[in-house]
């Protein structure tokens, strides 16, 4: 099955919020009462309830000019995910089109992916059971994989009106994202596509009008050293002596048993020709 990527070309965005709009009612998520940030910026970052955030970024370009920056920001979907390697229970995985989607049956709430995601986009929710007891799941934006399976695209992507958005097969979209680089240099002399490979490259690729960091993006963001040994090396480790113990408990219940058989056939008075 080929890979997908979402591809962002923020010098497209007009900033209109549409793909907030049909992220919400395509997922079904609440509508999340902000404080006033003084500015156009409805949210300061994803959230639980709010996968992707529009964001507006006052910039003083090169000539002294000041000017709005826009970027649709959500989950990029790693290749190399630190949430899938720090889950403990196994929560997060890959999909077949690349996507980075989190099983909320298996999702213990422990928080481990919202601290190791290089870019923050992972929030907790508190919930309630019936008995009135609290308890947490982790969310974030799962790159529609519900309609990927119906063959739709992601709703941000159907509802952009600018084609600031495009969602297509991975190297299709890579190729589109160099030509369009080449197209705004002599406009944006610092342009870059942001597709960073500390992380395996993503799924969600951005032709970028100026540095990373000048959009809050690290610019090269990689799994932590933490997340990789215990992924890697710790828990591959940890199966295997878990293995072994069981094999030894499994082995001594076995050979008590065959002792005890002894035992007991030698106390009734024959011999045991096993």
């Amino acid at each position: 099955m080929a890979e997908y990527v979402k591809f962002v070309d923020v010098t497209k965005c007009d900033g209109c919020r549409a793909c907030m709009v049909a992220c919400k009612n395509w997922n079904d998520l609440p509508a999340e009462p902000t404080e006033f940030l003084g500015s156009v910026q409805s949210h300061p970052k994803t959230t639980a309830d709010t996968w992707n955030v529009l964001q507006y970024i006052e910039h003083e370009n090169g000539k002294g000019d000041l000017e709005y920056l826009f970027r649709h920001s959500a989950c990029f979907h790693c290749s190399d995910a630190a949430c899938e390697k720090v889950c403990p229970e196994d929560a997060i995985s890959y999909t077949k089109y690349g996507t980075v989607v989190i099983d909320q049956d298996k999702c213990v709430g422990c928080g481990y992916c919202v601290e190791n995601c290089p870019f923050e986009v992972i929030a907790l929710k508190e919930y309630k059971d019936k008995h009135g007891k609290t308890y947490r799941k982790s969310h974030k934006c799962t790159m529609c994989t519900d309609r990927l399976e119906e063959g739709l695209q992601p709703a941000c992507v159907t509802t952009c009106h600018t084609d600031a958005m495009q969602f297509g097969n991975k190297d299709e979209m890579l190729a589109k994202a160099q030509k369009r680089l080449s197209e705004i240099k002599g406009r944006f002399p610092n342009a870059n596509i942001y597709n960073p490979k500390g992380v395996g490259g993503t799924h969600t690729v951005y032709v970028l009008a100026e540095k990373p960091s000048v959009y809050g993006l690290p610019e090269n963001p990689k799994v932590p050293t933490s997340a990789v040994l215990w992924k890697d090396y710790a828990q591959p480790l940890g199966k295997m002596m878990l293995g072994a113990t069981t094999m030894a408990v499994v082995g001594a219940f076995i050979t008590n048993n065959i002792i005890s058989k002894r035992t007991k056939d030698k106390e009734d008075g024959g011999e045991s020709h096993e």
